[in-house]
């Protein structure tokens, strides 16, 4: 007589209904992990979609002068030794710079975000990277472009 091998089955309807329980119990809790326990990209994007970060992608191809100029002073850990990610997807945004170990936020602004419609959109999106307990910094074009020391100087101040 041939016995099968391969996984041992439950003997009773009892043991089978607690290995269900088992994995239900594993399931939830892997859901509810806190920050220190989730996975390194899922505390870095925050459930970014496939999408944010393609557009990521490209907005990284597609740089304005100014983001061009600041990454030039932040990239190789630059500022403080702290590393800096730029166009980088987190929910459903796109930050334009980010240093995840300080949880900061940099954002440049050009003209149109002197618009009354996206001056609302910035503030909810701000109040929302606040609950995650990013700081937000905002700097227009012209401050980049014109007076990079005092940019460089505030978002060191604001590194851990």
């Amino acid at each position: 007589m041939r016995l099968k091998q391969g996984r041992p089955r439950s003997n009773t309807r009892d043991e089978a209904l607690n290995q269900i329980d088992f994995f239900k119990f594993i399931w939830l809790n892997l859901k509810t992990l806190s920050a220190k326990e989730q996975p390194y990209s899922e505390q870095l994007h925050k459930g970014a979609s496939a999408d944010t970060h393609k557009r990521a992608n490209e907005l990284r191809h597609a740089e304005t002068e100014a983001e061009k100029k600041l990454w030039s002073l932040l990239r190789n850990r630059q500022l403080k030794g702290k590393k800096f990610r730029r166009q980088h997807a987190f929910t459903n945004y796109i930050l334009d710079f980010y240093c995840h170990e300080c949880k900061l936020a940099v954002e440049l602004d050009g003209g149109h975000h002197l618009d009354p419609e996206n001056k609302e959109h910035d503030t909810a999106r701000t109040r929302l990277l606040e609950e995650y307990g990013i700081t937000v910094l905002r700097f227009r074009n012209y401050e980049v472009l014109n007076k990079p020391g005092k940019v460089l100087e505030r978002i060191a101040d604001s590194l851990c």
